[in-house]
């Protein structure tokens, strides 16, 4: 009896392990903050570099959309946008375009729209320690 209480308790630690090592680095680096990391989950990119747009082309786009009344697609450009700013470390165009993403769409409630600050300041140490420079991504190829 004693053996497979201990071989039981050693999958149980084995699954906590395993918890543990699923939980992203966005995840590890908010720990301290869940509000941040709730801020962030859905809005910023973890790799902004692979967006082949910049963040002018998608607010022009967002603007036209918006214009012709297509509100699902501005939603989608404002979204990106707003992404782009938040990598840019630009506080008041996180504000503006995640902002107008809720006008947009009255029910959703982004976390980022109250703390744009403390969230941007996060993405950009999550920026610093995860992504490394173009130049030596190219370099080590």
């Amino acid at each position: 009896m004693g053996l497979l209480n201990k071989l039981r308790g050693k999958k149980k630690k084995d699954k906590e392990v395993e918890v543990k090592k699923s939980l992203s680095d966005l995840e590890l680096l908010c720990s301290d903050d869940p509000e941040v990391y709730e801020a962030l989950r859905d809005t910023m990119f973890l790799d902004p570099r692979k967006i082949e747009y910049s963040m002018e082309e998608a607010l022009e786009k967002a603007k036209e959309a918006e214009k012709a009344k297509n509100y699902v697609n501005a939603i989608f450009w404002y979204r990106i946008a707003g992404g782009l700013a938040i990598y840019h470390g630009d506080v008041e165009k996180v504000k503006r375009y995640f902002g107008k993403l809720t006008k947009l769409m009255p029910g959703l409630n982004l976390k980022i729209v109250e703390i744009p600050d403390k969230a941007v300041k996060k993405a950009k140490e999550y920026y610093e320690k995860y992504l490394k420079p173009q130049q030596e991504e190219t370099s080590n190829l």
